[in-house]
């Protein structure tokens, strides 16, 4: 692990000072090996499932792993976009004169080496290896054990497009071992990892954050809230809640508990309890909310603060929107919070309190993604408070630093 620490080290200052053209010819190079390798790429990964099944993996796990022809064109595709997308590197804003009459202003710059940790899904390889390569950083991929065949292949395809455009291979590496202990060097190397960024389960990142010595990108839940006003559309706040929770369960911007306000309670629930139904959502009620909606279960403490993943759904009528702003600042996981409202007023009020990465007025919490953002692409949502913070994107994986332009100028 510090061999690999050392060589990204230097292929990170190679990287740094590439061009975009050189990056852009590097994306669509690895995307054309891996069209070509379609066969190679299928074989690795049956040689995966086959292990997996043989270990006993479920049902999800081994869908998470399979790689299919439409997601082997979905990676191609992945690196076109990226390539297409504006370079942040080297871009530099707010400069101004000073009375001294230097030059003051900020350029953004790779971050340097990032770490990335994640299980099962082979195409994360793929995509955090573009983000990475068109920010300018060396990245070293630690996937799953469960999917080493496929990994290795795909390192295959992304090395000789890094040839083609003359970078050199350890731009991206992908760590061979399944030796547990790599991911404890790994994240434990600062000398040699400028960044870590975890993607898998709870139980992954929570050690991984506690363990690591280099800064994190990440996030552990995702407990959304929609809050429904008294002055709100409820048309509007039907479609949303309704979005929010059922597009898609096991999502971390998927609404977890929603918040109604007493005045509109009685007309707006017994109609959403009925959609819920059609879509076979268990509710969870506090006791207001049990009085109107009374096939809702009691709701414990516990379920103010769980990320359920799935079609369970903890609904509690607040008295007005200083309840509502002081529930999701207690409860929240700081991810995705939304107000469905028709007062602009409030509205200021609940950007400026809700304390989310994401804050939202008259919106779905689903739309908390990267793609949705316009960033093209995303290598991860973080709810930390450091320079990344909601999805994280190619400016997400840099950072930047003063430029200073004089002319002979001396400070007096």
């Amino acid at each position: 692990m510090h061999q690999l620490g050392r060589e990204a080290r230097q292929a990170s200052r190679v990287i740094a000072r590439a061009t975009t053209a050189v990056k852009n010819q590097a994306l669509l190079a690895i995307a054309e090996a891996i069209e070509a390798a379609h066969g190679e790429l299928i074989e690795a990964n049956q040689a995966d499932l086959q292990a997996g099944r043989e270990n006993g993996l479920d049902a999800a796990m081994l869908d998470r792993l399979a790689l299919t022809p439409a997601r082997l064109e979905a990676m191609v595709e992945g690196l076109r976009q990226v390539a297409g997308l504006d370079d942040p590197v080297g871009v530099i804003r707010d400069m101004k004169f000073l009375p001294s009459g230097i030059q003051v202003g900020k350029m953004r710059v790779p971050l340097g080496v990032i770490g990335i940790i994640y299980e099962s899904r082979p195409n994360v390889t793929v995509e955090a290896a573009s983000l990475c390569l068109k920010s300018g950083n060396a990245c070293i991929l630690r996937g799953g054990s469960e999917s080493i065949h496929s990994n290795r292949a795909i390192a295959l395809c992304i090395a000789q497009g890094l040839a083609e455009a003359g970078l050199p291979a350890n731009v991206v590496q992908v760590v061979e071992t399944t030796d547990r202990q790599a991911v404890g060097e790994l994240i434990t190397m600062p000398e040699f990892v400028d960044v870590i960024v975890p993607r898998g389960g709870k139980g992954l990142i929570e050690r991984i954050s506690r363990d690591a010595k280099v800064p994190v990108i990440k996030h552990l839940d995702g407990i959304c809230h929609v809050y429904v006003d008294d002055r709100a559309d409820l048309g509007k706040a039907e479609a949303i809640a309704l979005n929010a929770k059922t597009h898609r369960y096991g999502v971390c911007n998927a609404m977890e508990t929603l918040l109604v306000h007493q005045a509109v309670a009685e007309q707006f629930l017994p109609r959403m309890a009925d959609l819920y139904a059609s879509k076979e959502v268990e509710l969870r009620g506090c006791p207001a909310t049990r009085a109107i909606v009374p096939q809702a279960i009691p709701a414990t403490e516990e379920d103010w603060s769980t990320e359920y993943l799935a079609p369970i759904l903890s609904i509690r009528v607040v008295s007005d929107m200083d309840a509502a702003i002081a529930h999701i600042n207690t409860y929240s996981s700081q991810h995705t919070d939304a107000m469905v409202s028709e007062d602009f007023s409030r509205a200021r009020r609940f950007l400026a309190e809700v304390d989310s990465s994401s804050v939202m007025i008259n919106a779905s919490t689903r739309f908390a993604d990267g793609f949705e953002y316009g960033l093209g692409a995303e290598i991860g949502i973080s709810t930390d408070k450091i320079h990344a913070r909601g999805p994280v994107g190619l400016e997400g994986l840099t950072s930047e630093k003063y430029v200073v332009f004089g002319d002979g100028h001396i400070r007096q």
